[in-house]
């Protein structure tokens, strides 16, 4: 399976699945979940919250709308919506059970954001190598690539950094 990092804003991503850091409740507040409910123009938050509450590293999928992918995959790695702090198990949880959904899906390319390194206020580093080893150990059937997506320049070099360790 091949994998990048890249830096940029997640809803202008192609990709056959692109990854929401979600909460379990599955609202779409700020951030990486703000990027994609606006650019989705559809009722993406109304779909992602009709199947909640999934359990604490647990993950959702949703049609992508006017996104530029087929589906988007919640991927709850803290407790409810901005209120809660996602952990070491909880990260690794939302990663593998990401990456098996869009193994199912059939999709071959899948985007996805440090899943709890923001609001959630997991450290990023940390969180590039939970993300990453996950990532490593896991063994597809159809998907292809998988990239890590920052938004600031800062963020990259650090994901760079820690990717060079795994």
């Amino acid at each position: 399976m091949e994998f990048a990092i890249i830096q940029g804003d997640i809803a202008a991503q192609s990709a056959d699945c692109l990854v929401d850091a979600a909460g379990t409740t599955l609202a779409m507040g700020s951030g990486v979940a703000g990027s994609l409910r606006e650019a989705s123009r559809g009722p993406i938050d109304a779909a992602a919250m009709a199947q909640e509450p999934v359990d604490l590293g647990g993950a959702a999928v949703t049609p992508a709308f006017d996104l530029p992918a087929r589906w988007v995959i919640h991927a709850a790695a803290m407790p409810r919506y901005g209120d809660g702090r996602a952990s070491e198990h909880s990260i690794r949880d939302a990663v593998r059970n990401t990456v098996e959904k869009a193994d199912e899906l059939g999709c071959a390319a899948l985007v996805i954001p440090p899943l709890g390194c923001g609001g959630a206020g997991f450290d990023l580093a940390t969180g590039c190598r939970l993300i990453l080893e996950e990532i490593a150990a896991y063994r597809p059937r159809r998907l292809q690539q998988v990239s890590l997506m920052v938004y600031r320049l800062e963020d990259q070099q650090i994901a760079e950094t820690v990717a060079r360790q795994v």
